[in-house]
C-alpha cells in the first residue's frame, strides 16, 4: 500500500503546462531519443527551443528554408504559437529540422508525457515527448 501510495504521489508530480519545463523528444519512427526541448509562455502563446541534441551535438538544419537554412540546430525555435484549447495547445507550428518541413501543430498531456502532433494537410504524425526531471 505504501509503494502504491508513493508511486501516485509521483504521478500527481507530473506537468500540467508543457511550459517551464525541458522534454525528452522521442522520433515516432526509430523510437530514438533525439533532443531536449524546453517550453516556454510568452504572451498565452507557447514557443519551444531545442537545448540539446542528444546523437549529433553539432547538426544544422540543411533542409530548412529561410533564415533557419544550415543554422545549428541546438539552440534553434522549433515549435511556436501555440496557445491553450481547452485540455491542448492547438495553433501553432512545429518544424522538423530532419526533414526542414513546418506543420501546424497540437500537444497534451496524456499520462504525464507530451504528446505532440504535427499536421500536413489531413495527414499527422504523434510523437511521445518525456519530461526530463
Amino acid at each position: 500500500m505504501a509503494a502504491s501510495m508513493l508511486f501516485s504521489t509521483f504521478a500527481m508530480a507530473g506537468a500540467t503546462s508543457p511550459a517551464g519545463h525541458t522534454w525528452k523528444t522521442i522520433d515516432d519512427e526509430t523510437g530514438d531519443a533525439k533532443s531536449y526541448v524546453q517550453i516556454v509562455e510568452v504572451n498565452n502563446r507557447l514557443y519551444g527551443t531545442v537545448v540539446k541534441l542528444l546523437q549529433d551535438p553539432s547538426a544544422r538544419c540543411e533542409k530548412c528554408e529561410g533564415d533557419k537554412k544550415d543554422k545549428p540546430i541546438q539552440g534553434m525555435v522549433v515549435l511556436w504559437g501555440l496557445k491553450k484549447d481547452g485540455e491542448e495547445w492547438s495553433g501553432g507550428k512545429i518544424l522538423d529540422p530532419k526533414k526542414g518541413k513546418i506543420y501546424r501543430a497540437k500537444m497534451w498531456i496524456e499520462d504525464g508525457d507530451l504528446m505532440v502532433r504535427g499536421y500536413l494537410g489531413p495527414f499527422f504524425r504523434t510523437q511521445t515527448w518525456k519530461l526530463v526531471k
